[in-house]
């Protein structure tokens, strides 16, 4: 494959764009959980979505709950909506299908994204880039972990599970770049799922005639009850998950930094006790969950906290509320790493939960075991600089300056 250049110069900040600046939508959320857990509206910036892509009516969904119950209640809240906006982008995906066709077409790709397969990337490839991102800061003692590591790690695991040539990852880390930021340049976004789309066709015939130990193999091979995944299908889901795979990834694996940079104490707990990594990583999910909200569908008309949802309206669930639910947690604005574990719903729940959940999971697992590995006495040095979680909808760190020291 040859690689092609679209000349950015600062990927990370035309990305970033997309997370708008609001610091603390928790305090609002507070409020509607309390006053109007069902809100006719949207708290979601829609001035960029064009016209026709507008719902005629739209609600928020902010208890647990409530939440829950939207994601689980398949015959009164689904995703086929998705089919008619992202799909246009991304093709036929499983993100909008329902019912027997998504569950058949989950189970030809779900045995590429179960945690036992995934694991068997922990030492070949995940743990090598992390730590190869951290090798190439190390003389400094001083670093931006989301321009040096959070924003750059996930893109290249993804590279590398995918079987994609080291030659071309520029080209591949710019094309989901644009793909995933089509919410703030929609042309730009369309070009390169274009783009993507006769890459991952060239790939998918290499690896029909000459499998590899990877991804898109696993999908090329992928059968069950004598069906197999079309080349469509399979572009389509790789172009997925690009934006389920790296985004969520570096947005909360920075939101985890963040908060334990933000709590010396707690990062020292798990320097001492690496068995409390999961509940950190399941805490900060909870606590700074990295996509706030979704979309789902109402399939027909559905009371929902007291409000008439008509048949076609699109309902947000806000997972960020929800995992803020006081009913359900303790403090729950306080960021604890040893409380007891309450799942949580980050993922979503139900038949469209996150299949890319175990990579993330292993990925920030790994990530901040390496980085522990690789430096101590690490904290925060702002300088000029105003580290802060950020975002509406998609939330994560402006930057996470440090300074530290190579282990011996």
């Amino acid at each position: 494959m040859t690689e092609t250049s679209h000349g950015a110069e600062n990927p990370f900040a035309s990305f970033d764009v997309v997370a708008g600046t609001t610091r603390d939508p928790y305090p609002l959320f507070a409020r509607h959980r309390a006053e109007e857990p069902v809100l006719a509206g949207t708290l979601m910036d829609l001035s960029h979505v064009p016209a026709e892509f507008l719902p005629s009516e739209q609600w928020s969904v902010f208890r647990y709950e409530d939440v829950n119950r939207v994601f689980r209640e398949t015959k009164s809240f689904n995703s086929s909506g998705y089919a008619d906006s992202i799909g246009l982008v991304f093709g036929e995906t499983i993100l909008g299908m329902d019912g027997p066709a998504h569950r058949a077409h989950r189970s030809l790709v779900a045995h590429a994204f179960r945690e036992k397969s995934l694991r068997r990337w922990e030492p070949e490839v995940i743990a090598p880039v992390c730590r190869q991102l951290l090798d190439a800061v190390a003389d400094d003692g001083y670093a931006d972990l989301v321009q040096s590591l959070t924003f750059e790690f996930p893109t290249r695991v993804i590279a590398r599970v995918l079987g994609l040539p080291v030659e071309d990852l520029d080209t591949f880390r710019e094309l989901s770049i644009r793909l995933i930021g089509i919410v703030g340049d929609m042309e730009a976004g369309f070009a390169a799922s274009l783009e993507l789309q006769g890459y991952f066709e060239r790939l998918i015939e290499e690896r029909r005639s000459a499998p590899a130990d990877d991804v898109v193999s696993d999908l090329v091979a992928a059968e069950v009850d004598g069906e197999r995944l079309t080349d469509d299908a399979i572009c389509s889901f790789l172009r997925l998950l690009l934006p389920a795979g790296i985004e969520t990834t570096f947005r909360s694996s920075g939101n985890l930094l963040f908060l334990l940079l933000t709590h010396p104490d707690q990062f020292a707990l798990v320097r001492r006790d690496r068995a409390l990594v999961p509940q950190a990583i399941e805490e900060g999910l909870r606590y700074e969950t990295p996509l706030t909200s979704v979309a789902r569908f109402a399939a027909r008309d559905v009371e929902l906290g007291g409000r008439l949802i008509h048949e076609g309206a699109t309902v947000s669930p806000m997972i960020g509320s929800a995992n803020r639910d006081e009913s359900r947690w303790a403090d729950p604005d306080v960021f604890d790493i040893t409380r007891t574990p309450v799942p949580h719903i980050a993922f979503a729940a139900g038949p469209h939960m996150c299949l890319g959940m175990h990579l993330a999971r292993i990925e920030t697992e790994v990530m901040l075991n390496v980085l522990m590995d690789r430096f101590e006495d690490v904290a925060l040095e702002p300088g000029d600089l105003d580290p802060h979680i950020r975002g509406m909808t998609f939330r994560s760190p402006t930057s996470l300056p440090v300074r530290f020291r190579p282990a011996a």
